[in-house]
């Protein structure tokens, strides 16, 4: 099962797991991409696809995609979906505020416990978390996204010990700058020569394929390795912050407030 599976690194997913010769249940907010998804994968692969249209940034929608489900059983998941808003924190609304910890926090814990103590009762099973870079320290005009991404790393980390022993592998994937439909609406601005390259979706996906079940976390591509490796051991937290921030500022052309 893939949530936010519609386009980006979920619609790579789809198609991994689907080359692989995998069932798959799709879950998006918008019902065409998802559906034309779904059509290609059935046509091109020998599988079953199902598609659920559900909002995830809603407090009840795991439950709304588990009720959908309607008993089948989940071997692997993959969440994927998150929503974000880039500028100055208070310039967003209360309403969007709880809806990105809605669709990044609150609905993949709720999956995690709902797909995974089955799981767990059976002895074996896959959770994949999609988390990010901008999760390793304060992200200056990301703040809510960055504090959400944080949470479901350490959630997955925290999870993979309590379930290491268990049958059931979960982990957290750790991306840079990725070429999403998403990331290329918001025309971001070179960040500069040294910056880590924005990588394919599918570089993503097959990174993660190769790393499961072996680590907690980790982060892709080796550009985005290097720099986590710098700002996170080599510069002090405060330097750390200041750099996410001012290139934040820079790539997205934000005003000094």
């Amino acid at each position: 099962m893939v949530a936010g599976a519609s386009e980006g690194i979920g619609a790579a997913f789809s198609k991994t797991l689907a080359a692989a010769g995998m069932d798959l249940i799709l879950i998006a907010r918008r019902k065409e991409p998802l559906n034309e998804l779904a059509a290609l994968l059935r046509n091109t692969y020998p599988i079953n696809v199902d598609c659920i249209s559900c909002d995830l940034s809603d407090i009840d929608a795991a439950h709304t995609v588990k009720e959908a489900l309607k008993g089948k059983e989940i071997n692997l998941l993959v969440y994927n979906a998150a929503l974000s808003y880039i500028g100055p924190f208070e310039q967003n609304s209360l309403e969007h505020h709880t809806k990105i910890a809605c669709a990044n926090m609150i609905t993949p814990m709720n999956m995690i416990q709902l797909f995974g103590e089955p799981m767990l009762k059976k002895g074996k099973g896959a959770l994949i978390m999609m988390a990010s870079l901008a999760g390793f320290q304060g992200s200056g005009f990301l703040a809510a996204y960055a504090a959400t991404k944080a949470f479901i790393r350490v959630l997955a980390e925290s999870l993979w010990y309590e379930w290491k022993d268990r049958g059931v592998d979960i982990m957290a994937c750790c991306a840079g700058a990725t070429a999403t439909p998403n990331f290329i609406n918001t025309k971001p601005e070179k960040a500069g020569f040294f910056a880590p390259r924005v990588q394919r979706p599918e570089e993503v996906v097959q990174e993660c394929m190769k790393r499961l079940g072996k680590e907690p976390s980790f982060v892709t591509g080796t550009g985005n390795k290097i720099a986590g490796f710098i700002m996170q051991k080599l510069l002090t937290r405060k330097m750390a912050i200041t750099i996410m921030g001012d290139t934040t500022r820079k790539i997205y052309r934000l005003q000094s407030l």
